[in-house]
């Protein structure tokens, strides 16, 4: 389990609003509301919920969802420890403690019956039970539970349950307008503008070929990804061989065939 504390010092996180995406997480801050956030792979997601935390001066704990994930992960456990046993609260019980953040990325991986742990948190009770210490915690005014998830990925086996989903409000993330996308690019990584346009470019060539040759298209991130290394003096065709063309595909010809895309709009 990946798990991240963002202390309140940190600084606030390079973050390109798209639309009111902004405005609507802080009213269900302040509501008290729960938040699903759904989009597909490296539109902005975790960097969202990341630039909010810091925007709010809150502590923010992420938790990578996946198939083991147990309830237990989530809200803590006994441990040995000098001959004896503590309890350790897990990540949502630290968020519910502190008043903080909890961000499940990917909830749709974690199984159904530890995703009913949340059930609790996510209406107007706003508790935690803690049955192995006996605690009932009750979620302060400043707690927020977050959950994503990519809709590509969903089939009849992993999708959240309707009693889950209608705990939450829920904001729908794409891949963002090309200007807004450069503006990403150089803010993260100081890229020249006509730098990021290229790249932009090759993500939206790339990105038309979803369904077709690609089973995923290149995110945001990855983009970002291959504007460092040439920022850092890496050849632009090298940089988008290593963060675009071997990322996504393992297949020879699909990978010739991206490659041509980019040596197009690199002259190459």
């Amino acid at each position: 389990m990946n798990m991240s504390l963002a202390a309140e010092l940190n600084p606030l996180p390079f973050y390109q609003p798209a639309g009111d995406e902004c405005a609507i997480f802080e009213r269900a801050w302040r509501n008290r509301l729960p938040l699903l956030i759904k989009g597909p792979t490296g539109c902005g997601k975790t960097r969202f919920v990341a630039h909010m935390a810091a925007r709010l001066k809150l502590p923010l704990y992420t938790v990578a969802c996946h198939d083991d994930l147990t309830a237990a992960d989530l809200v803590g456990r006994h441990l040995i420890a000098d001959g004896g046993t503590v309890w350790c609260d897990g990540p949502l019980t630290r968020a519910v403690r502190e008043g903080g953040i909890c961000y499940l990325d990917e909830v749709v991986e974690a199984r159904k019956d530890t995703t009913v742990v949340l059930h609790p948190l996510a209406d107007d009770r706003r508790i935690l039970p803690i049955d192995r210490t006996g605690e009932l915690l009750t979620a302060p005014p400043s707690f927020m539970l977050v959950v994503s998830y990519n809709p590509g990925y969903q089939n009849l086996l992993k999708g959240l349950k309707p009693s889950t989903r209608q705990r939450f409000i829920s904001l729908a993330f794409d891949f963002i307008a090309p200007a807004q996308e450069e503006r990403i690019l150089i803010g993260e990584t100081g890229v020249a503008a006509s730098m990021a346009q290229r790249l932009v470019a090759i993500g939206g060539a790339l990105r038309a070929l979803r369904d077709h040759d690609l089973d995923e298209v290149p995110g945001t991130r990855l983009l970002v990804y291959a504007a460092r290394l040439i920022q850092d003096g890496c050849e632009p065709a090298v940089a988008c061989r290593v963060a675009l063309i071997e990322t996504l595909t393992d297949d020879p010809e699909t990978a010739a065939a991206l490659r041509e895309i980019i040596d197009a709009a690199f002259g190459g």
